[in-house]
């Protein structure tokens, strides 16, 4: 995999001598908890584990603040935050120009390459193969992965579920040639499934990932400090080296 961060909008930003405080707010944080390694519920625990909840606590050692993540279904999560449901989205959530019209981004954390997941058997297909064989891809609904998908084989070739779970669960079926998933998933997926399911494409589109905030909210700087602030100190990249190993 790979990932590239946004140095130079860190460094636009820059840090102040004193960072932003929250003053100890608790906040709450959305997740849609199926999506390692980004978020997912630790079996033995209980406790929502993963990249972004790292990241969140990270920015909130920094800011004066804590937060407690909320298992919540991807479909509806941004409605959920409008409602008030909790103060932000921390999901691997890609920014899009049509989502900054109605919700507010931090600057980008991560940028991720998408990618296809697929069965061991069927490395080295194309997605020119996937078309010709008539078998679809599978992608998470209202995602950047499903609207990449689309265009890549055509709505009629893209199989759609509520979690990638699901999907992965039909691609080790064999119901679907593949799964579009950001690559950075796609990684943990190929570790745990080793031998049954690889990483078959690479290189398709770059998304940059960010917190999730309700329009307006005046929390969005402080978080974009702090987001500076583990950029500068080298917490970020520990992050990525604890989670991903990269080329």
């Amino acid at each position: 995999m790979k990932t590239t961060f946004l140095a130079a909008a860190f460094a636009a930003l820059g840090l102040a001598a004193n960072a932003a405080d929250l003053g100890g707010a608790h906040l709450m944080v959305g997740s849609d908890t199926t999506y390692p390694p980004m978020e997912t519920v630790d079996p033995a625990t209980g406790q929502i584990v993963g990249f972004d909840v790292d990241v969140v606590n990270a920015i909130c050692e920094r800011i004066n603040c804590t937060a407690e993540f909320v298992t919540t279904a991807w479909d509806g999560i941004f409605g959920a935050l409008q409602q008030g449901e909790f103060d932000l989205v921390a999901s691997g959530v890609s920014i899009t120009d049509e989502r900054k019209q109605t919700m507010d981004f931090t600057e980008a954390y991560l940028v991720v390459s998408q990618a296809v997941l697929m069965q061991v058997e069927d490395e080295g297909m194309t997605i020119d193969d996937i078309k010709a064989s008539g078998r679809k891809l599978a992608a998470q609904t209202a995602t950047t992965n499903a609207d990449l998908a689309e265009e890549l084989v055509g709505r009629d070739n893209v199989a759609l579920y509520d979690t990638f779970v699901g999907a992965v669960v039909a691609l080790q079926n064999g119901d679907v040639a593949g799964v579009i998933i950001d690559g950075t998933s796609a990684a943990a997926y190929e570790k745990e499934f080793a031998g049954d399911l690889i990483i078959g494409i690479t290189g398709l589109q770059a998304d940059p990932l960010g917190l999730v905030f309700r329009k307006g909210d005046e929390n969005v700087a402080a978080f974009n400090e702090g987001l500076a602030a583990i950029q500068a100190d080298g917490t970020l990249d520990a992050l990525v080296a604890k989670y991903w190993t990269t080329n």
